[in-house]
């Protein structure tokens, strides 16, 4: 696990000045309220549409921040990164901004979709590897034999920085007594819990991830680094079998609860949020929703922020969960 001295380099004030280098490329996302869907799920609930960014994911916010800070040192070497598809296309989108090569490698089975919008951004996709992890490896071997800058999805402070303008934003415009956040590699969770408690410290932050995939969750409850050898979850955005550190130390240190889900929950999270709210999400971004459905009783009359943190699904995808229910 990272120490103390790493998870004090992140604070609110470098979500600021994040979002001070974002600001001009990305837009702030709606935050809105449907008095059907709150009423159906039966709390105050407020959502977060990250799926309104441009490439329909949260992730997006990271990339740029990152690259922002780093585009002298690899505009000329390059990056190299790993990811199921949302991170990649955060990374393939601010690298076509700021001039800088891209490689991005992807699991064999990646999102279609996904795959299209990184090479759409301009970035070269490899598929190569059975999982996410999988692809790390292949990815930071690349990084080494290639000289490209490897950028991690989690351990990256600047993304973490990035992505926490989410809460930012949402805590600019009105409190919350709860906020839920999904978990893939932790970096969204990390850095809206660091906002949330630096803003709203009365505010209740849980976390979310699939049963699954349950390594993040397993990290956080035993405070330990964990990797599992297979998970085989539907939502990509939350297939990681391999904690990471840096956002599982800012979790160690402002998280209150982390809930698993199982990927039924999640399904019917995705319907759910199509039926009362006319809002797309892909399981991932869904993942919340399902955890509020979870927590109905306790966080009933709540004022509840829910990110749909994406909506990047492939329409085979979307079929199966629409028309194959449990």
């Amino acid at each position: 696990m990272f120490g103390e001295d790493e998870v004090s380099r992140l604070d609110i004030a470098d979500v600021r000045a994040a979002y001070d280098r974002i600001a001009r490329y990305l837009p702030e996302t709606p935050l809105v309220q449907h008095p059907a869907f709150a009423r159906a799920l039966g709390c105050d609930a407020w959502l977060k549409l990250e799926s309104a960014q441009p490439t329909g994911a949260f992730k997006v916010r990271g990339g740029v921040n990152w690259m922002a800070v780093n585009v002298e040192q690899v505009r000329e070497r390059g990056v190299v990164t790993a990811s199921t598809g949302n991170h990649g296309q955060s990374i393939a989108y601010a690298a076509a901004l700021y001039g800088v090569p891209a490689v991005i490698y992807a699991p064999a089975g990646a999102n279609p979709f996904k795959v299209r919008a990184m090479e759409a951004m301009g970035a070269e996709v490899r598929l190569e590897g059975q999982d996410f992890q999988a692809s790390v490896a292949v990815a930071e071997r690349a990084a080494q034999e290639e000289g490209r800058r490897f950028i991690s999805s989690g351990d990256e402070p600047l993304l973490i920085a990035g992505v926490a303008t989410m809460a930012l934003e949402a805590f600019a415009r009105r409190s919350f007594d709860v906020l839920i956040v999904p978990v893939g590699g932790g970096s969204n969770a990390a850095g809206a819990a660091l906002v949330a408690k630096a803003l709203s410290a009365q505010t209740r932050v849980i976390a979310v991830c699939s049963a699954q995939a349950p390594a993040a969750h397993d990290a956080w409850l035993r405070r330990e680094h964990v990797r599992y050898e297979s998970q085989s979850t539907l939502a990509e955005g939350l297939a990681t079998r391999e904690s990471y550190d840096l956002p599982q130390s800012l979790l160690a240190e402002y998280l209150d609860d982390f809930v698993l889900v199982d990927d039924r929950e999640i399904a019917e999270g995705v319907r759910f949020l199509i039926e009362h709210a006319h809002q797309l999400a892909e399981p991932a971004g869904a993942a919340a929703l399902a955890c509020a459905r979870r927590l109905r009783t306790e966080i009933a009359g709540a004022s509840v922020l829910l990110p749909v943190t994406g909506a990047n699904i492939s329409l085979a995808s979307l079929r199966d969960i629409m028309f194959t229910k449990s």
